[in-house]
C-alpha cells in the first residue's frame, strides 16, 4: 500500500540543477543525478489514486503508481521491470517528455504539486544502467520473417526492438551518419547526452537488429528493392518540414535560418570534439551558422526555440531575444479553459531561461532588415493581438507599436509542417495528407498493403512518448500482419487524440 500521507509530509522538489556558469562552459546535461533519498521522498508523494488519470495523461500507460510504490519501497529492480514493461527508452522520455502525466496527476486536482513523476522515471532508467548495463534480450527463436524500418527515431527505435524481440529480422535504415533521428543531431546534449543513445543501439544490435547508416531510402535503394528484401516495411522518418514564412520580406537574407539547421550543426560539432576531431558549425554547403559574438532572435515559443536558446548561449552569444506571437501565459492553470486533467497553456521557463536571453510576447516579425550587404541587421517587429475566427487565426498588428531588435543570426523555431517530401513517398504509393502526414488505417498500414507508418510522420511533430507508443503499438500490428504467434503490446491505435475538453 501507498503512504497516504505521502503529499502531506512532503512537497515537490526537484534535484538542483547545476549552476549557470558552469553548465554553459560545456555541454553536458543540465540536471545531475538526484540521490536515492529525494527521489524515495519524491514517489511517496504518489497516492496510487483509484483511477490513475496519470496514465490517461501517458499514452504510453506507463503503470506510474506501481513504480512509484516500488521505488518507495526500495524494490528498485521490480521497478525497472515495471518500468520497461510497457516503454522501450524511460531515460530517453525521462529526460525530454514534458510529462502530461504531471499535468494529469490527481494533486493537481486538489490544488497540490504534481508527483515528480518525470524525475523518478528517469533515476529508475538510470538505475536499471548500473544494475545490468541494459541487457540485451534477444528472441529465443526467429520467426523468419524480415521488416524493414524506415528511420531511427524514437519511434522507429521502439518499433524495431519489439519486432527483434519477438523473433523478426530488422534491420533499420537511417539517412543520416548516425543512429538515433531527432534524438542524435536534433536535441542538444545539455538535455541527453549521445552515451543513452549508444547505450540504446548497442542493445538492440545485441538483440539482432541491423543498422545500415547513409542510406537513404527512396535514393540509395528504391522502394521496390526495399520490398523485394523484407516482408514488410515501417515508415518512421519523422516529421522535419519546417514551418517558414517565405512571405516575410527579407527573407532571403543572409543569416535568417531555420531552428533545425543551427541545432544539427551545433551538435554535429559536439559529436567530433567527442570523437577528437576539428569541428564548426556549419551548413551542409559550409555557411557558418555559429552564435558566438552574435546578436541572435529567435522565432518561437516552443522546445526547439528553447534549445536553440540554450545552444546561442554555449556558442557564446553577444545577446538573444526570443520572440513569441501569443501574449505572455498564465503561471498557474486556468480551469474555464484547460481544465484539469488536460495540458494546460502555462508559462514554462526552461533551463535555457534562466542562462539568459530577453522574451518577447505578443510580438510579430514584420521584416528582416537589410544591411545593405544581404545580411541580416535586425528585425522590425510589431506588437500584435491574436484571435481565432472560425477556426482561423487573425494576427493584428497594432499601429505605432513597430521596433527594430538588432539579429546577426535570426533563427525560426515556429514549428514543422509535416514529414518531408521525399521519393520515398512516391515510390512507396503513399502520399501526404493535407497536414503534411501520412494516414494509417486501423491497422497501421499505409495505403500501400505491407507498407506501417508510425511515429511524427504519421502524427505530425508531437512527443516523444507518443513517437514511442505508436512505434510500439505499429510493431504489433506488424508482428500480426507477419503471422507473429501471440499479440505484442499496442498502447494507441492511429485515431489517439491527447486528452482534451470537449
Amino acid at each position: 500500500m501507498p503512504d497516504p500521507n505521502g503529499f502531506l509530509r512532503y512537497d515537490r522538489r526537484l534535484p538542483a540543477r547545476r549552476p549557470v556558469p558552469v553548465r554553459i562552459s560545456d555541454w553536458r546535461e543540465v540536471y545531475p543525478p538526484a540521490g536515492e533519498e529525494l527521489v524515495r521522498e519524491q514517489a511517496t508523494r504518489c497516492m496510487d489514486c483509484g483511477i490513475p488519470f496519470c496514465h490517461d495523461g501517458c499514452p504510453l500507460g506507463n503503470r506510474i503508481p506501481d513504480w512509484n510504490d516500488l521505488v518507495r519501497t526500495g524494490n528498485w529492480d521490480a521497478a525497472v521491470e515495471s518500468l520497461h514493461a510497457t516503454n522501450n527508452f524511460p531515460e530517453f522520455t525521462g529526460r525530454l517528455c514534458p510529462a502530461p502525466c504531471e499535468a494529469a496527476c490527481v494533486l493537481g486536482l486538489g490544488g497540490q504539486q504534481p508527483v515528480t513523476i518525470k524525475q523518478v522515471e528517469v533515476e529508475i532508467a538510470d538505475a536499471a544502467v548500473a544494475r545490468d548495463g541494459l541487457r540485451p534480450r534477444p528472441a529465443s527463436a526467429p520467426t523468419g520473417r524480415s521488416v524493414a524500418v524506415v528511420g531511427s527515431g524514437p519511434a522507429g527505435l521502439a518499433a524495431a526492438q519489439q519486432l527483434a524481440r519477438a523473433g523478426h529480422t530488422v534491420t533499420v535504415y537511417e539517412r543520416d551518419d548516425a543512429i538515433g533521428g531527432l534524438l542524435r543531431y536534433g536535441i542538444p546534449d545539455f538535455k541527453l547526452e549521445k552515451q543513452h543513445v549508444d547505450r540504446r543501439v548497442a542493445q538492440l544490435t545485441a538483440e539482432g537488429v541491423r543498422f545500415r547508416t547513409g542510406v537513404e531510402v527512396g535514393v540509395d535503394v528504391t522502394a521496390d528493392e526495399l520490398r523485394a528484401e523484407h516482408d514488410a516495411v515501417l515508415l518512421a522518418c519523422g516529421a522535419l518540414q519546417g514551418r517558414d514564412t517565405p512571405g516575410t520580406p527579407g527573407r532571403a537574407l543572409r543569416g535568417v535560418h531555420q531552428a533545425m539547421a543551427h541545432l544539427v550543426a551545433a551538435n554535429r560539432v559536439v559529436a567530433a570534439a567527442g570523437d577528437g576531431r576539428p569541428a564548426l558549425a556549419v551548413l551542409p554547403d559550409g555557411t557558418p551558422i555559429d552564435a558566438a559574438g552574435k546578436h541572435v532572435v529567435i522565432i518561437g515559443g516552443g522546445d526547439t526555440a528553447a534549445d536553440c536558446l540554450g545552444v546561442a548561449h554555449r556558442q557564446g552569444t553577444a545577446g538573444v531575444h526570443q520572440l513569441d506571437l501569443y501574449p505572455q501565459p498564465p503561471t498557474e492553470r486556468d480551469g474555464a479553459r484547460d481544465p484539469w486533467p488536460t495540458w494546460p497553456w502555462v508559462l514554462r521557463s526552461y533551463p535555457a531561461h534562466e542562462e539568459g536571453g530577453e522574451r518577447v510576447f505578443a510580438v510579430a516579425v514584420q521584416e528582416f532588415v537589410d544591411d545593405g550587404t544581404g545580411q541580416v541587421r535586425a528585425v522590425r517587429v510589431a506588437e500584435v493581438t491574436v484571435e481565432k475566427v472560425d477556426g482561423r487565426r487573425i494576427v493584428t498588428p497594432l499601429p505605432g507599436s513597430e521596433r527594430e531588435i538588432p539579429a546577426d543570426l535570426v533563427l525560426l523555431a515556429i514549428g514543422f509542417e509535416g514529414t518531408e517530401e521525399q521519393p520515398l513517398l512516391a515510390q512507396f504509393g503513399v502520399t501526404r495528407n493535407g497536414r503534411g502526414a501520412v494516414d494509417a488505417r486501423q491497422d497501421w498500414q499505409t495505403d500501400a498493403d505491407g507498407v506501417f507508418v508510425a511515429g511524427d510522420m504519421h502524427r505530425g511533430a508531437s512527443l516523444i512518448v507518443w513517437a514511442i507508443a505508436e512505434g510500439r503499438a505499429a510493431a504489433a500490428a506488424v508482428h500480426a500482419y507477419l503471422g507473429g504467434v501471440g499479440e505484442l503490446p499496442a498502447p494507441v491505435d492511429p485515431a489517439r487524440q491527447p486528452l482534451a475538453a470537449r
